[in-house]
């Protein structure tokens, strides 16, 4: 059975082009299209698709304030498109938190140039976003970080890679680790453009600094270095200094920044003085860093399969033995505090 998208989007053009990338594709089907959220809200009550393709700047109600309400009243999958400008990255990170399953950028060219570009990244994540089952959002819904502190000081590193999902799961993860928790590095799979915002927000609500990785960066207690878009990132070691160093180079696992980079480094350079997290994300990239991570000695978690958005990149990991502790999200911050005071 095809996959029934409903495409809202103010421009016509747009509405055409993304029609026809995704009528391209057999396995689906583009069963209407709506100018507005108010129109968007009739033919999705009357025609339930499976998946809703939003735009995020409309007349009469924006796609942010739209998607809110959606996910509280009724719960459709959303992949939105967001141009890569700063302004576009932070709306494509407040429709992720409003609960967005994911995002493909405009290119900077007119979308008719850019359609080739477009297709096979919005087909791809139209069909993940199917198979999500997605949750009600309450309307306000802002959890408070752990402002709590460690007994001590710690020479661990925790290393964490996320994907489809993985904005909201690092924000749960990293509001529940007090200040002085270990010198965190991240891979999030994200356009280069998306990075610095999503740090800045998660540093606006985090215990902890969160700041985009540069390169030569110390990797301390206290800190998270989120790696930049398009750019791999791996721990390197001077002396009993930690530190970052951030390169570009040919996709690993089909990811630039890869987590199975990072993982990899940090198996090679910290050994058992780590800590791996894998969460939610489609593919298996980490797995084979997080398996040579735990092979090293360094203690290993995978998000489990329900409180994933999409359940990857963990079960490849748990499945190739690389995952110690397989845990829902709620319960990960308080798994990596527990290895950090016990050991």
């Amino acid at each position: 059975m095809a996959i029934r998208v409903l495409i809202v989007d103010d421009s016509a053009t747009a509405r055409a082009v993304l029609t026809e990338i995704l009528t391209s594709d057999p396995l689906i089907e583009v069963v209407a299209t709506a100018s507005d959220a108010y129109i968007a809200r009739d033919k999705i009550v009357e025609l339930r698709p499976d998946v809703v393709c939003l735009d995020v700047e409309m007349p009469r109600m924006d796609g942010i304030t739209f998607l809110k309400r959606l996910m509280h009243y009724m719960p459709v999958p959303v992949v939105m498109v967001s141009s890569l400008t700063q302004s576009g990255a932070k709306t494509t990170l407040d429709a992720l938190e409003a609960g967005a399953v994911d995002f493909v950028p405009k290119p900077h060219s007119h979308i008719y140039d850019g359609k080739e570009e477009m297709r096979e990244e919005l087909i791809g994540k139209i069909k993940i976003a199917s198979k999500v089952k997605v949750r009600k959002r309450e309307l306000l819904n802002l959890p408070q970080a752990n402002t709590t502190s460690l007994a001590e000081t710690t020479n661990k590193i925790l290393a964490i890679g996320a994907s489809t999902g993985g904005t909201e799961a690092l924000k749960d993860v990293l509001m529940g680790l007090p200040r002085n928790s270990p010198g965190t590095v991240i891979v999030q799979h994200m356009p280069a453009n998306f990075t610095a915002p999503f740090a800045e927000r998660l540093n606006s609500i985090c215990a902890m600094e969160v700041r985009e990785a540069r390169n030569g960066d110390s990797i301390v207690p206290g800190v998270v270095l989120i790696a930049p878009g398009d750019y791999h990132m791996v721990v390197r070691r001077s002396g009993a200094r930690y530190y970052v160093e951030i390169g570009s180079g040919e996709k690993v696992s089909g990811h630039r920044p890869s987590a199975d980079v990072l993982f990899n480094s940090v198996a090679k350079i910290v050994g058992a003085n780590a800590i791996g997290v894998i969460l939610t994300g489609m593919g298996g990239d980490g797995a084979k860093g997080l398996l040579a991570m735990r092979n090293a000695g360094a203690r290993t978690i995978g998000q489990d399969e329900a409180s994933c958005v999409v359940y990857g990149m963990p079960k490849v990991a748990y499945d190739i033995g690389a995952v110690e502790k397989q845990l829902p999200l709620s319960r990960i911050a308080q798994e990596i505090i527990k290895v950090v005071v016990n050991g």
